[in-house]
């Protein structure tokens, strides 16, 4: 799916605001456009209160997903921070719960580091941990975090 540029300078606007630069969680514009050139990698925005956002209105978040034959992965969920504590991020698990089944998934996966705040959201979603990679994640000033595998089964 190739959005059209001013989708990916909203994504990236919520990108910068939304992930802590302690972690080096944020993707670079780079590796967003090279995820959406993809054929099987989806995204989706939403406006402050909860739609899509229309003409030069920014986007409050996202989320950016990959398909794979009956799984989908979460590859990224952001919400800008003065926005949050309003639904959206439960609007976007919900869109991208619908679409992935839509595409054929019975299953949605997510990685996070261990000790991410948004586990409880994902728990209230349905996920639950299948996995541990132990000191799989590496922050910029080089400490070693664990990454913790979610399951959603449709079924």
């Amino acid at each position: 799916m190739i959005p059209p540029p001013d989708d990916i300078d909203r994504l990236m606007a919520v990108m910068q605001t939304a992930f802590p630069p302690e972690y080096g969680e944020a993707w670079t514009r780079r590796q967003v456009e090279d995820a959406l050139l993809l054929g099987h990698t989806f995204y989706a925005l939403v406006s402050a209160d909860g739609r899509e956002p229309q003409g030069d209105e920014p986007a409050a978040g996202f989320f950016l997903s990959r398909h794979g034959f009956e799984e989908e992965e979460l590859l990224l969920l952001a919400v800008d921070p003065a926005h949050r504590r309003k639904g959206l991020a439960s609007r976007l698990l919900d869109r991208l719960a619908a679409e992935a089944r839509a595409r054929g998934a019975q299953r949605l996966l997510l990685e996070m580091r261990r000790g991410n705040p948004a586990e409880m959201l994902y728990r209230a979603h349905g996920f639950a941990p299948i996995g541990e990679r132990l000191k799989y994640y590496r922050t910029p000033g080089g400490e070693r975090l664990d990454a913790i595998t979610f399951c959603r089964d449709f079924n």
